[in-house]
């Protein structure tokens, strides 16, 4: 929804950007028109997430740092990371996080999740929180551009389903929280690497366009070192059978 309200500062925006209103304690977005733009899984990501007042938490593969800067919004986090490989995307993030004077609370990091080990270095472990909204779609025929910010948010380019469980397990301390949202297709592969990262799931919860339909998407919470013990909660249903949205995701978006 374009906008024209008062954010905290002004942050200069470049040619085809625009700022989105994210309806949660006055903070809005930069986006940029044809290009990537956070979509319905990171708010819902945000929604199902948890982290502990004065806690420490990543988002890995942040794209315009939408998840990190909704948990400021939404919880009591001390301090809050997102590491983005594109600088592009990563300085919108950045410029958002100072057009709602939260740069303080919340840190872009320009880096590669597969180099964790130099981005966070003197950090690991220590971590209460992980996220991640990882691309979906294996690298299969035909050809992608890896310059393109759609491809490389959708597609594992840059990165795989591997590589973002096991920096999420080196990040995170013992007992601490893994939350992601991926697609239901791929849920025997994201336990089968969760696992061998020593990230146990311990809740999902199915997401339902309609409730006659099957799950297009589905919300995991893994934890570090928890035991095999596994809750699959009541299902997300995103839209009634007149199509509008239901109470619950009202509820998470702040309407």
């Amino acid at each position: 929804m374009r906008i024209m309200i008062e954010f905290k500062n002004e942050v200069p925006l470049l040619k085809g950007e625009r700022i989105d209103d994210l309806e949660r304690n006055g903070y809005g977005i930069i986006q940029k028109e044809g290009g990537f733009c956070f979509g319905m899984d990171a708010v819902l990501l945000s929604g199902f997430a948890r982290v502990p007042k004065g806690g420490l938490m990543a988002d890995l593969g942040t794209g315009t740092g939408i998840i990190p800067i909704l948990l400021r919004a939404k919880t009591g986090a001390k301090k809050l990371y997102g590491l983005e490989i594109q600088p592009e995307v990563a300085d919108m993030a950045r410029r958002s996080c100072e057009l709602n004077g939260i740069s303080g609370e919340v840190e872009i990091i320009t880096g590669d999740i597969r180099e964790y080990k130099e981005v966070f270095a003197g950090r690991l472990q220590r971590f209460d929180t992980v996220t991640s909204n990882p691309p979906y779609m294996k690298i299969g025929s035909g050809i992608l551009n890896p310059l393109d910010t759609k491809t490389v948010s959708r597609h594992e380019l840059l990165c795989s389903l591997r590589d973002v469980c096991t920096a999420a397990s080196a990040l995170l301390k013992s007992g601490g929280h893994f939350y992601m949202v991926h697609r239901p297709l791929r849920l025997s592969e994201i336990f089968a690497e969760l696992r061998e990262a020593k990230l146990e799931p311990k809740r999902i919860k199915f997401v339902h366009p309609y409730a006659d339909r099957e799950a297009n998407m589905v919300l995991i919470d893994a934890a570090k070192g928890g035991r095999p013990e596994c809750r699959v909660e009541k299902p997300l249903i995103i839209f009634d059978k007149e199509g509008s949205y239901t109470k619950e995701i009202t509820e998470i978006y702040g309407y």
